[in-house]
């Protein structure tokens, strides 16, 4: 009943934020569609589990690829046996790609099978993992990549109608405009802001002087202090976490694009960071999330998880962090009509926390009607490269 009988990629494209506001959309997705690249293991019994791998956003083919290479080794194996399964498939890649690419893959395979193994114990994935330690989550919107005061304000407008508090925007060394204007503007509305500088990838990257003397310029034009600050160092200095916690007052996050658990977990017992944001699409999928939080516990470091993917991602995420005693997590705002799409009940944002059902695995559902609907556009590939110059109308 419970083995493996088909393994399937599964490439969707839907349309992505509003290409007039969103400089996202305008440096970096030209189509003006964005990719999400999914998993479907089907079960002797006909089950069906979805996982997702952050991956097809940028390299959607070779996600396909990765997922092909590895299907042999599924088909005809015991689903509840996952981590055994999981194991074998890292030998399998681990010549070629410990890291990377292929753990974005091997998280949507370990996601589906999570799936599977809940909705065969007709449980919620979460109580799979042991069962909530917190009834709900308090939920940060994630956007802030407006390219004007006007759409920004419609952000805010955003999270206000939901009873949303916290608000992370983007904003790069030379916005700081940007951000002064935020925080004022969050402030008369009750909402925190928190910076996501997105160096997490730049070489060279900013130095713990120029982070120290941006926040500090914040903190000095508005009298407040930030939420959080992500992913201010690049990856040639994350040595230098430690450091800069010492000269902050604001808390340091990261960690959204580790692909090992024991990545994150060392530095997480360096001290890199206040808050851990592993993401089960990236990392090696839930039970790797579950493994970060295991190790924040013991250095009493907060974890937020990342979800910045499709609904498959953010769910696989959001029940690794009821289980884990997560408190918060991150709410992707920009409009991206698959996450309405294919969730079998429809978001319940309550005063500014998330709500879940007792849905049986994921929640999650794909159907023919969708993958017509949301059919794969081969320019739909995220360019790292911004393809244009930005249409910023932020005062200079």
């Amino acid at each position: 009943m419970s083995k493996i009988v088909d393994v399937r990629p599964v490439l969707l494209s839907a349309p992505y934020a509003d290409p007039e506001t969103n400089l996202e959309v305008q440096l970096h997705l030209p189509s003006q569609y964005r990719t999400c690249g999914l998993v479907e293991i089907t079960l002797e019994d006909g089950t069906k589990g979805l996982g997702e791998g952050y991956l097809a956003v940028f390299a959607p083919r070779v996600f396909e690829q990765i997922i092909r290479l590895i299907r042999p080794y599924l088909i005809g194996k015991e689903v509840m046996e996952v981590n055994k399964i999981y194991h074998n498939l890292r030998i399998v890649i681990g010549y070629w790609s410990m890291q990377g690419a292929a753990k974005h893959a091997l998280s949507a395979v370990e996601i589906a099978m999570q799936d599977c193994r809940a909705q065969l114990l007709q449980l919620p994935v979460y109580q799979v993992l042991g069962g909530k330690l917190n009834d709900t989550l308090t939920l940060y919107g994630s956007g802030g990549d407006s390219i004007s005061p006007e759409a920004m304000a419609e952000e805010l407008d955003y999270l206000q109608a939901h009873g949303i508090k916290f608000f992370k925007i983007r904003a790069r060394n030379n916005e700081l405009d940007k951000a002064i204007w935020c925080v004022d503007e969050g402030a008369e509305r009750g909402i925190q802001i928190a910076v996501d500088m997105t160096q997490n990838l730049m070489y060279p990257g900013q130095s713990v002087s120029e982070v120290v003397r941006f926040v500090e310029k914040i903190q000095d034009f508005t009298g407040r202090t930030l939420f959080f600050v992500e992913e201010v160092l690049g990856p040639a200095n994350t040595q230098e976490y430690p450091l800069l916690r010492q000269k902050l007052n604001t808390p340091v996050a990261g960690g959204e694009i580790v692909t090992t658990a024991a990545e994150l977990n060392d530095r997480i017992t360096q001290g890199c960071y206040d808050i851990a944001q592993p993401d089960a699409t990236v990392i090696g999928g839930i039970s790797a999330v579950m493994e970060v939080f295991a190790t924040a516990r013991q250095k009493a470091t907060e974890v937020i998880v990342h979800c910045w993917g499709g609904p498959v991602g953010m769910m696989a995420n959001y029940h690794a962090a009821l289980a884990g005693g997560g408190s918060f997590a991150e709410w992707p705002m920009p409009a991206f009509p698959l996450r309405e799409a294919m969730v079998q009940q429809p978001w319940k944002i309550e005063s500014g926390n998330i709500h879940f059902p007792d849905t049986p695995g994921l929640g999650v559902i794909l159907t023919e009607e969708i993958e017509q609907k949301y059919a794969f556009r081969e320019d739909a590939v995220y360019q790292c490269l911004p393809t244009a110059i930005p249409r910023n109308k932020w005062p200079e």
